[in-house]
């Protein structure tokens, strides 16, 4: 870790001020702690049903094509300022920035705590899903399936699994980096992805699955030119999504790494693993669909509780991969829900000096009563979610990304490759962030906007 050069006048050399913090054990576990950060509700319930959404296969060659030119670039961004500064977002920009940018590391900060208090709620779900396979089962039909979810999704029920996943994630977090994070992502992340690759197989085997293969597999760039003015924002804003960028974990979790080697190898890993998630995700869920003779492009809280729940119940061996399904979901939820927690506590921690478990009760307490309104309304839940992620994400990294590519970008070049800084591929990087990835999220962040209208009309009646 090396000195970090400011324009404010209190700032202080990196590597003295984490003298004392907290650091991976392996860079194994830093990578697959990122990584699990970013294979939750984006990769299982968003990714699949936004391809069905947006045309199967060509929805899917976008959105690769803007992982690699906006989602890498975004993740060596948040690794370079959290290593560089070695701190929780907030003190990171306090450190470096100057001017109004010493406040950017806040909005990260409250969008993970936001996140996280109907994140549980949502998880609680996926706990119930799973149980349901092995005691009442999945219905088989659409209109009792919406049934059970309207019961299971809102009410005292949901209120009590949202308290349970809640206590789960503190566990986690109470033992800290090394003996709490890294061995809980070790240790599930692998199991999920063998979850995950059974989940392919059985996929494999339904009746049906050509065709299923054929509408994920085979782009049609027919389709990507009638509909580009939809499929362009959607893959770039499910690029953003799902690799976890906005909300301060990738920038917390770099902040323990206290090795100088280059974090390209580290960006590529964890959006590697990411993609491949997502894409074997979309390998279980269209051939489920397409065997259930459901349609592949429901989107909302019904696209997996509701559409892809009834087709595992109308189908052979259905109840065993919905297990399976909503298990390695779980699995999945729960390592996003330590990493979101982990950026409220490590700030905490930065700033205020508390001890790890001093503020783990207090914060819990804080957000379960934050997760009660949406464990009620799911309307709330819908109003908070888009504000969040398509809105408040995209705003702030989009100042962000900004801010440090054109100010400090040399800087967080060095961070990032090291000696090979001086590089194509380095300035390459740098020039993505300064042009492309600036005009990615002005449009990401203008389809939100049009999106939360169109929500606040529908849910106000206007």
């Amino acid at each position: 870790m090396v000195s970090v050069e400011s324009d404010s006048p209190d700032a202080v050399d990196a590597a003295d001020a984490s003298s004392d913090r907290e650091s991976w054990r392996l860079r194994a576990g830093f990578v697959l702690a990122a990584a699990g950060t970013a294979v939750g509700l984006g990769n299982f319930w968003r990714f699949p049903f936004k391809a069905g959404e947006e045309g199967g296969a060509a929805f899917v060659l976008i959105y690769l094509v803007f992982i690699a030119v906006v989602g890498v670039p975004l993740v060596l961004l948040e690794f370079s300022i959290g290593r560089r500064t070695g701190r929780s977002p907030v003190a990171a920009f306090d450190r470096f920035a100057s001017g109004a940018a010493r406040h950017l590391g806040w909005p990260l900060v409250a969008a993970a705590f936001l996140i996280l208090s109907y994140y549980t709620v949502v998880a609680g779900w996926m706990l119930r899903y799973t149980v349901m396979a092995v005691s009442d089962g999945y219905p088989s039909d659409v209109a009792t399936a919406q049934t059970w979810f309207d019961e299971v999704a809102t009410g005292l029920d949901a209120v009590a699994f949202h308290a349970v996943f809640l206590v789960l994630t503190a566990a986690v977090v109470a033992f800290g980096v090394k003996r709490g994070i890294e061995v809980v992502s070790l240790t599930l992340f692998p199991l999920a992805l063998a979850l995950l690759g059974v989940l392919v197989v059985m996929a494999y085997r339904l009746p049906g699955n050509q065709g299923a293969y054929a509408y994920y597999l085979k782009p049609d760039l027919g389709v990507v030119a009638d509909n580009w003015h939809t499929i362009l924002p959607s893959a770039a804003g499910q690029a953003f999504f799902t690799l976890s960028i906005g909300v301060g974990v990738l920038l917390t979790y770099a902040s323990y790494v206290d090795e100088d080697r280059g974090l390209v190898g580290d960006g590529a890993a964890v959006a590697g693993l990411d993609t491949v998630v997502a894409v074997a995700v979309g390998l279980v869920v269209f051939p489920v669909l397409f065997a259930a003779g459901a349609p592949p492009g429901d989107t909302g809280h019904s696209a997996v509780f509701v559409t892809l729940s009834s087709s595992f119940g109308a189908i052979d061996g259905g109840l065993a991969m919905g297990f399976f399904f909503f298990g390695t979901l779980s699995l999945a939820g729960l390592l996003t829900s330590v990493a979101l927690l982990e950026v409220v506590v490590s700030h905490l921690m930065d700033e205020e000096g508390f001890l790890r478990q001093e503020v783990l009760v207090s914060i819990v307490v804080v957000l379960f009563l934050f997760g009660v309104p949406p464990a009620l309304d799911l309307r709330y839940l819908d109003v908070v979610d888009v504000f969040v992620t398509e809105i408040m994400l995209v705003a702030t990294m989009l100042a962000v990304t900004a801010y440090v590519s054109w100010r400090h970008g040399e800087e967080m070049k060095s961070e990032v490759f090291g000696d090979l800084d001086d590089g194509w591929f380095a300035s390459s990087w740098l020039w993505l962030l300064r042009a492309p990835v600036l005009v990615v999220l002005t449009v990401t962040l203008a389809a939100g906007l049009v999106k939360y209208g169109h929500l606040l009309t529908e849910l106000t009646g206007g």
